[in-house]
């Protein structure tokens, strides 16, 4: 799955080690029953939403739910509705979207920081173990370098995306996939199938059974 996005993308190589990091980084949040939460500004933020999407339900796979979890719905109701849920979830890999929260970040920009906003509600999601995934095409979008500080400081993993320039996220993350480009809309057509190879390979680690 890595070389064909090597064959594809081959202006990637020059990232592929911290690519792999950041999907172990992952990975291993998920063995210890961790969650990963997810920011970025503008183009990012919806960058941010797709992401969960692609985690929080199928991306290439089917991810069927059976056995415990079956046998625990069938307790709750009818054997018709019990079958209808089971088939029309999927398998999860917890994330969460902190730009898709709307009530904290328009109520604690106004009446606290605006360059708090994730901030605030890493300190508030955040546990141990926990990663964060900062995309800034910049590297230095103080909303987001505030956040991977929290991050740390919770005794969070933290994921940097961002473009060529050496940037402020260098001196928080774990890691940095720096994307060789610097113009923001080049950068941003980097990171897609970054975080599209992050998020198969997580979900063909977990539920490829």
């Amino acid at each position: 799955m890595l070389n064909e996005l090597m064959t594809r993308y081959p202006e990637l190589e020059v990232c592929k080690e911290q690519i792999e990091k950041a999907k172990e980084i992952i990975i291993s949040a998920y063995t210890d029953d961790a969650k990963l939460m997810i920011c970025g500004n503008g183009g990012s933020c919806s960058d941010s939403a797709h992401i969960v999407g692609e985690l929080m339900k199928g991306f290439l796979l089917k991810r069927e739910v059976k056995g415990d979890y079956e046998n625990a719905v069938a307790q709750f109701t009818d054997a018709e509705k019990s079958d209808y849920i089971i088939k029309n979830l999927q398998g999860a890999l917890p994330a969460i979207d902190l730009t898709a929260q709307s009530g904290i970040i328009s109520a604690f920009a106004n009446d606290v920081a605006p360059d708090m906003v994730y901030a605030q509600q890493v300190f508030g999601y955040g546990r141990k173990n926990d990663v964060l995934i900062g995309l800034t095409t910049s590297g230095n979008s103080a909303n987001v370098v505030n956040a991977a500080i929290v991050a740390k400081a919770s005794g969070m993993k933290v994921i940097g995306m961002t473009g060529a320039k050496p940037c402020k996220l260098d001196d928080v993350a774990d890691v940095v996939i720096h994307v060789p480009e610097t113009e923001t809309f080049k950068v941003q057509e980097l990171h897609l199938p970054v975080y599209h190879y992050l998020c198969a390979a997580c979900e063909m680690h977990f539920f490829d059974k």
